[in-house]
């Protein structure tokens, strides 16, 4: 499942939140440390690990 990185509008923490994609597009994520809704979505760099080595 995707793992996304949020900041909690409501209480600061920043959280990496594992969520499915469906979840994710419906938006119903809640803040683990407060349980507020008001949260943002943040960008991070992400690695591709693949089998093959080139």
């Amino acid at each position: 499942m995707p793992m996304y990185d949020y900041k909690c509008l409501d209480c600061g923490k920043e959280s990496l939140i594992v969520v499915t994609l469906k979840e994710h597009a419906a938006g119903g994520i809640v803040c683990p440390a407060c349980g507020s809704k008001k949260l943002q979505q943040l960008f991070s760099p992400f690695i591709a690990h693949t089998t093959k080595k080139s």
